[in-house]
C-alpha cells in the first residue's frame, strides 16, 4: 500500500513518473506481469478454478493493496503536495531529481552485457524524454473524446519509468482539466466532474490493458534492450526535474490563478540574478538543493540495499 501511495502522489506531479516508483520500490515487473494478465484467457481459469483460481491469475491481493495505495496517494497528492509544491518548488524538484539520478543507476545496472547498440539505445530514448521535456503545452478540452484518450496516453506514460503520465497530460493542455476535476469531485460532486472522471478512467484502462502487452512482450524477449531504453527515459526526463527552471510563459488555472506553463533549465547562478521569477522565486537556495539531491540518490540506494537483503 505504501508502494502504491508512493506511486500515486507521483502521477499528481508533472516530471515525476509512476512507473520510477515502481522501478525504485521493486515492484515493476510484477506489476507488468499482473496488469497483463486481464486477458480473455481469464474466462477459462474462471470456468477450471472458479474465483480463487482468477484471484490467484491476476496476483490479486498484491493488485488490491497497491490499487488502495495509489487512490490514497492520489488524494494525498492532490490535496497535500500540490501545495508543498506552491511553498518550496526548488526543494522538491531537488529531491525528485535525486530520486531519479539514483534510478537511472538501478535501472542501468541491470544490464548484463553491454554493447554499442545498448549505448545508442540510451542516447536515442535519452533525446526521446528530453524532446517531450523541451516540448510546449497545447490547449486542452473537456469533449469526452479527448479526456478518453489523453487517459490512455498518460497512462502508457506511466507505466514507463522516466516519463510522467501527469506531464503528458500538461502537455497535451489536460493536466488544467483534470486535477481540478478530481479535486472538485472529491470536494463537491456532481453530474460533470463524474462523467469526465469516468471517461478519463476508462482511457487509463483501456491505454494499460493495450500497452503493458507490449512492453511486457519486449520485456520478455528484448530484456536488455528494454532496460537501456527505460535508462534512457530516465536520464532524459532529468531535465524536467532539474530544481532552478527559469519561467517563459504562464497560464491562467481553472481558479483564475496565473501559474508556469513553459519553462527551460538554468543554472542556480543565473537563477540568482533574475529580476523575477514567478512561482520558483529567484533565491536559488543551492545547499539545501544539494543537500536535498544527496538525500533523493540516498533514499533508493537504501532502498536498494534493504531489498537485498530482505526480497520479500
Amino acid at each position: 500500500m505504501l508502494k502504491g501511495a508512493a506511486m500515486g502522489i507521483a502521477e499528481t506531479i508533472p516530471g515525476v513518473s509512476g512507473g520510477t516508483l515502481a522501478f525504485i520500490t521493486g515492484i515493476y515487473e510484477r506489476l507488468i506481469n499482473s496488469i497483463k494478465s486481464f486477458h480473455p484467457s481469464l474466462f477459462s481459469v474462471f470456468k477450471k478454478d472458479g474465483i480463487a483460481g482468477v484471484w490467484k491469475k491476476i496476483d490479486g491481493n498484491f493488485l488490491l493493496f497497491l490499487v488502495a495505495g495509489m487512490g490514497a496517494g492520489l488524494v494525498i497528492g492532490t490535496k497535500v503536495f500540490s501545495k508543498l509544491l506552491e511553498s518550496f518548488p526548488l526543494h522538491l524538484w531537488a529531491f525528485f531529481f535525486g530520486l531519479i539520478i539514483a534510478s537511472a543507476y538501478m535501472v542501468g545496472k541491470e544490464i548484463k552485457k553491454w554493447n554499442a547498440l545498448r549505448v545508442i539505445t540510451i542516447l536515442i530514448f535519452s533525446g526521446i524524454a528530453y524532446a517531450v521535456t523541451i516540448s510546449s503545452p497545447t490547449s486542452g478540452s473537456t469533449d469526452l473524446w479527448l479526456v478518453f484518450i489523453s487517459g490512455a496516453i498518460a497512462v502508457s506514460a506511466l507505466m514507463l519509468p522516466g516519463l510522467s503520465g501527469s506531464f503528458i497530460l500538461l502537455l497535451m493542455g489536460m493536466y488544467s482539466i483534470i486535477l481540478p476535476t478530481f479535486k472538485e469531485l472529491l470536494e463537491n460532486p456532481n453530474g460533470d466532474n463524474i462523467k469526465i472522471i469516468l471517461v478519463f478512467i476508462a482511457g487509463c484502462a483501456t491505454g494499460m490493458l493495450t500497452f503493458v502487452h507490449l512492453l511486457s512482450w519486449t520485456y520478455k524477449n528484448y530484456r536488455e534492450q528494454t532496460l537501456a531504453a527505460l535508462t534512457g527515459f530516465l536520464i532524459g526526463s532529468l531535465n524536467k526535474l532539474w530544481p532552478w527552471q527559469e519561467v517563459l510563459s504562464t497560464r491562467v488555472n481553472s481558479h483564475g490563478e496565473t501559474v508556469p506553463s513553459f519553462t527551460q533549465s538554468i543554472s542556480p547562478a543565473s537563477f540568482g540574478s533574475l529580476s523575477e521569477n514567478i512561482h520558483y522565486g529567484t533565491e536559488p537556495h543551492t545547499i539545501a538543493c544539494i543537500s536535498l539531491m544527496i538525500g533523493g540518490i540516498a533514499l533508493v540506494l537504501i532502498l536498494d540495499r534493504l531489498s537485498a537483503k530482505n526480497p520479500e
